[in-house]
């Protein structure tokens, strides 16, 4: 599991305690982002996934620290037409699987465009598990771009400057999503224009 901020963290570890086997929880180090708490602790459904908003140019599914930078690129992307559905994954294993078929269906699988995004490194993270998941689900024709820490060495550094380096900020994910989406945005379907009316001129024919 990783919590995609405070209030989340809280019912993460009141679910992980509940579990009669091992459960992994990561989180960031540092404070957290400031969202109120809820004044009860409550049971997260193990494996499922949060739908955070609905698009039909294509998907993100961000996991943990990464989900309120993702939100921001995405609704600043929105403002310029491109609507993306984003996800806030949750787990990593269990995958939801049931909501990534289902939307994946829903955007007609063949060429939709999917970007997963993680604070963790891109080879066997959160997006090679997403990947894994699709091809054994024989979802095939996605289109996919994983969005993470890159396989070298990142120097040491504040949190916020290695976001940014990284392209792990609101603003890099803002660029990296307009890019990747931009050519499925364009070939979404349209709706035809209503044919116009053509009233007859005075005196005849227009």
């Amino acid at each position: 599991m990783a919590p995609k901020d405070e209030n989340e963290l809280q019912h993460m570890l009141a679910t992980a305690l509940e579990q009669s086997h091992p459960t992994a929880l990561r989180y960031p180090r540092g404070n957290g982002i400031g969202v109120p708490l809820d004044a009860e602790f409550r049971q997260l459904p193990i494996g499922k996934a949060e739908v955070l908003r609905r698009g039909r140019h294509g998907l993100v599914w961000a996991i943990g620290a990464t989900v309120h930078p993702a939100l921001e690129a995405v609704e600043r992307l929105a403002k310029e037409g491109v609507e993306l559905g984003l996800v806030n994954a949750r787990f990593v294993k269990p995958l939801d699987r049931e909501l990534l078929r289902a939307q994946l269906e829903q955007l007609g699988v063949a060429g939709a465009r999917l970007a997963t995004v993680e604070e963790h490194a891109v080879a066997g993270g959160f997006g090679s598990a997403v990947g894994e998941a699709l091809s054994e689900m024989e979802l095939h024709g996605v289109e996919t771009l994983l969005v993470g820490v890159p396989d070298k060495f990142v120097p040491h550094g504040s949190q916020e400057v290695l976001r940014k380096v990284l392209g792990l900020d609101a603003e890099g994910l803002y660029f990296r999503f307009r890019t990747f989406f931009a050519r499925g945005a364009a070939a979404a379907p349209v709706a035809a224009p209503a044919a116009p009316s053509h009233s007859a001129a005075p005196g005849g024919a227009a």
